[in-house]
């Protein structure tokens, strides 16, 4: 029986590390490559045929912002379409996992779960079928979501949409502020509403958000 051909991208070296320790355990497994962003994985997949894909969904690069998120998911499933998907994510906000779930791959699995799980979830997938980790569906389950359901990202205002870009960019609300001549207080309330729109309560969940979705 041959091996499962597996290539491995994530943009932290000791998750790659640590990936490809965890399936040379198993013989049915083979790693045949790795990346560490999305344009070294697509160099990668025009020239290392594979069955299945580990990867992490938002992989920042410079020059490459396109290339990140579910629209790297999107085109590589485009060009290689027998490839199997599995993403490999820290990710917990719900919208983002549905939109995963609903656009294609084969697998989702917690970056904090067992690896002995990544090693079912290669073989899972490898098989033809779907995995999908305990804790995300558990996640799913207590934002009283389904698995199968279809996320729609909620639409902001011009305004807001003007602020979010700006504010995941890197200028603070104050930068924001005097740029787009508006008072500080009405750039804060602006991004907050946003936030609230796109069910995220801080920070790092509105930067997930943004590059999950290509919004920025």
């Amino acid at each position: 029986m041959p091996k499962l051909r597996v290539v491995v991208a994530d943009d932290h070296p000791f998750v790659v590390i640590g990936v490809r320790a965890a399936l040379a355990l198993h013989e049915t497994i083979e790693v045949v490559g790795d990346a560490n962003g999305p344009q070294s994985l697509m160099r990668l997949l025009e020239t290392q045929p594979c069955d299945v894909l580990v990867t992490d969904l938002t992989m920042p690069e410079g020059g490459a912002p396109a290339e990140d998120g579910l629209r790297l998911m999107r085109r590589i499933r485009e060009a290689w379409p027998q490839i199997r998907i599995i993403v490999l994510t820290s990710l917990t906000n719900a919208g983002i996992l549905r939109s995963i779930m609903t656009d294609g791959v084969s697998g989702v699995i917690n970056k904090t779960g067992s690896m002995e799980e990544l090693a079912t979830a290669v073989r899972t997938v490898g098989c033809g079928r779907s995995y999908v980790s305990k804790s995300i569906l558990a996640t799913l389950a207590e934002a009283g979501s389904e698995a199968g359901e279809m996320t729609v990202v909620p639409r902001l205002s011009p305004r807001e949409t003007e602020v979010v870009g700006l504010f995941v960019s890197g200028l603070s609300i104050s930068e924001i502020a005097r740029r787009l001549d508006r008072n500080v207080r009405t750039v804060s309330r602006q991004k907050r509403d946003a936030m609230l729109k796109l069910g995220v309560s801080n920070d790092p969940g509105l930067f997930a958000f943004v590059r999950a979705h290509g919004m920025a």
